[in-house]
């Protein structure tokens, strides 16, 4: 008997192939759209090409709406580390959180072996690998999910290139409109700027000041929530002839500190609520600290629930609330959030 799959489908092209690709192999392919969030008309227009897709296929779709858990887990979760003056991941919350979390629930009450979505990344069941197109690579976004999921985890797109991805969608009737879609933004519920969903919760444009390393008054800025580190305009620095930068967000006090871009410099910070796929506790490794930055080289030491990363090479600009990923080569070990 085949291997039922269920497939994450969101009414786009990767998902959209993902489900062709599995039952094209043999599996017996169930599809499945999440409502995470309450973005007007979004879902409407989703769920409908999403409809289509089931009935070129002849498989099941199911409608699951997880709009209480995404909020709860996800979009709270957003705002509150925006008030404390972090820099927060959402898509990486929710991937541990919803997507391969309360969807493997769901899974299990649906009676599917397997779980799929049109991620680009690789899996074997073990571990989890960059994708082939290092442009499109996802692996990043799943380094907090849970070790216990992956031997369900199958992901068709790991191998290939995304303008394969489109040819071969270009052959697929179903798909000429939905090619034509807009690829969704790295955060669904955001529209065109973060700013836009905290104003809808507090009041960001309270003035602040702006001070140096040294806690002197140097400036002034119009709301800490509209600054991330590393950002280098809207605020002003008296006298100042070379480019700031802001270096750290004092949510308490409504303060910035900013500084000369050699100051962004980081050689070493920690990790908290690590999450690792494989027994480690002193190694070597690469670890990306942005989605798109460089992976560079480092050694990690985990002590208790923390961790110290030291890097052999500096970055530049390192946020807390982020996310650090570590890899071996092209596998993915895990990560932790900054702190």
């Amino acid at each position: 008997m085949a291997q039922k799959v269920l497939v994450g489908l969101s009414g786009g092209v990767d998902s959209t192939v993902t489900a062709i690709l599995l039952q094209r192999e043999g599996y017996e392919v169930e599809g499945v759209y999440m409502k995470l969030h309450e973005k007007e008309g979004y879902h409407e227009a989703n769920f409908s090409r999403a409809e289509r897709v089931a009935a070129y296929l002849g498989i099941k779709i199911h409608f699951l709406d997880l709009g209480e858990d995404f909020k709860r887990e996800v979009y709270d979760y957003f705002v509150e580390s925006y008030k404390e003056g972090l820099t927060p991941n959402p898509c990486v919350m929710c991937n541990r959180t919803i997507k391969f979390g309360k969807l493997m629930d769901f899974a299990d009450r649906v009676g599917a072996d397997l779980v799929a979505t049109g991620h680009y990344v690789k899996c074997d069941g073990k571990a989890i690998y960059r994708a082939k197109d290092k442009s499109k690579d996802q692996s990043y976004f799943l380094c907090e999910i849970k070790k216990e999921v992956l031997p369900r985890l199958i992901f068709p797109l790991g191998e290939w290139i995304k303008e394969d991805v489109k040819v071969f969608a270009a052959d697929i009737e179903i798909l000429q409109d939905i090619a034509t879609q807009k690829e969704s933004s790295e955060i669904c519920f955001v529209e065109n700027d973060y700013t836009e969903i905290l104003e809808k919760h507090m009041d960001i444009d309270l003035e602040g000041e702006t001070v140096d390393t040294q806690g002197n008054v140097v400036g002034n800025h119009k709301g800490y929530m509209h600054y991330t580190i590393g950002k280098r305009r809207g605020f002003f620095v008296n006298g100042a002839h070379d480019p700031h930068f802001v270096l750290d967000i004092k949510a308490s006090s409504n303060q910035i500190v900013v500084g000369t871009r050699e100051k962004l410099e980081v050689s070493h910070f920690d990790v908290k609520q690590i999450n690792l796929f494989e027994t480690l506790s002193d190694f070597h490794c690469d670890v990306k600290v942005r989605y798109r930055t460089r992976a560079v080289p480092a050694h990690v030491r985990i002590e208790g629930e923390k961790g110290r990363v030291v890097l052999k090479e500096p970055v530049f600009g390192l946020a807390k609330g982020q996310i650090a990923a570590f890899y071996d080569g092209e596998k993915l070990l895990g990560g932790g959030v900054i702190c």
